[in-house]
């Protein structure tokens, strides 16, 4: 069994994940971490995507929370306008409660022959 990435290398696969998501596709914050070889490690992939610098070429607003909202961090306004807005532009759609419908937007990539399925969390 292969350690957990860490540091620049876990970031670089985080980079790697998110650059993969279509466009009028989102991606939740564990899917990425788990994708990326860091099961368990949203935490992360949030404080990394919230880092980027203004302009950046990669897609961040195509991660969303796991009930399907923006989690919009206070380096960007802190109020989502920006990532809905974004969002919007791809036909990604919102309902009055400002939540996405996951089942219909909700990248599932292929890998190994298969649509890779987020896993639930248990509570």
């Amino acid at each position: 069994m292969s350690a957990r990435p860490c540091g620049a290398e876990l970031d670089r696969r985080i980079a790697d994940v998110v650059r993969a998501i279509p466009r009028g596709r989102v991606a939740t914050y564990g899917q990425v971490a788990a994708l990326a070889g860091a099961q368990g490690a949203a935490r992360h992939v949030g404080r990394f995507l919230s880092h980027l610098p203004g302009g950046t070429g990669l897609p961040w607003h195509r991660v969303v929370n796991a009930a399907g909202r923006i989690s919009d961090p206070p380096s960007r306004g802190g109020c989502g306008r920006e990532q809905r807005r974004l969002l919007e532009a791809e036909g990604v759609g919102f309902a009055p409660s400002g939540r996405i419908a996951l089942p219909e937007h909700l990248w599932r990539p292929v890998i190994g022959g298969r649509a890779a399925a987020p896993r639930r969390r248990r509570r």
